[in-house]
């Protein structure tokens, strides 16, 4: 019964109505198509081993009862092994049922609409960037700095997409754009919920625009700053899942 009330009160998240065109799915449900496409698409690797159980919670911002549920359905459809013992925890399967990952797949109507709300974040983006070049405090720069420096010592995607998520909250923050910076939360927020599990090395990488952001930001290069920004967001059309989807095809 403490199951069931925990696992309702979670408010849905992907897929929940808030993009026209996408269809409903269940916290549960969530999760176990982001981890199905990342194995799928071949960014989680057969033996991987996954963060423990609520690391991936925080990393996919679902409650543990979620993840553990998502998990334990996964590893009924061999998509996943679950080990016990001091070297145990959940590991991709050696070779996951092709016809599951299939089913585990985006619609069409998603991939149009993170493509679309890949371009709204790209405008706020933009936006943000340009007065927080102007307004950030020396403290928030401090703590954007420190973020960075997180995200190089991460040592898996769960872990570095927390940090990534602090990052970006903050530079909205640190624009001043008052109620603005609500709505470009909330878009940020949505765009999190599509986000996929993803190879440390290639996060890292991406991370060195946050370093170059903030060095901008600092020397109140709006222009630069606002490029660096542009970039970065505008990449996530060919390395989100429908981007990288395409490139198999």
């Amino acid at each position: 019964m403490t199951d069931q009330l925990e696992e309702t009160a979670e408010p849905p998240r992907l897929g929940a109505g808030r993009i026209t065109g996408t269809e409903r799915r269940s916290a549960m449900d969530a999760v176990r198509m982001r981890i199905g496409m990342a194995i799928s698409l071949g960014l989680l690797k057969p033996g991987e081993r996954l963060p423990d159980q609520e690391d991936v919670a925080l990393g996919l911002s679902v409650s543990p009862i979620t993840a553990r549920r998502a998990l334990a359905s996964l590893a009924e459809q061999g998509v996943v092994v679950r080990r016990r013992g001091r070297a145990g925890g959940t590991f991709v399967a050696e070779a996951p049922p092709s016809d599951v990952l299939a089913s585990l797949s985006a619609s069409p109507a998603e991939s149009q609409a993170v493509n679309r709300l890949v371009d709204r974040r790209l405008l706020f983006e933009c936006a943000v960037t340009h007065y927080a070049a102007v307004n950030a405090t020396t403290e928030q720069l401090d703590e954007l700095e420190r973020l960075t420096k997180e995200m190089a010592g991460a040592g898996d995607w769960s872990y570095y997409h927390r940090m990534d998520e602090q990052f970006h909250q903050l530079v909205g923050t640190a624009s001043c754009l008052d109620t603005a910076v609500e709505v470009y939360h909330q878009t940020l927020a949505e765009l999190y919920d599509y986000f996929i599990p993803y190879p440390i090395e290639k996060l890292h990488k991406s991370n060195l625009d946050h370093i170059a952001l903030v060095a901008a930001l600092r020397a109140g290069q709006v222009e630069e700053a606002v490029e660096v920004s542009r970039k970065h967001v505008d990449i996530l059309h060919r390395t989100m899942f429908m981007g990288l989807a395409e490139g198999q095809a």
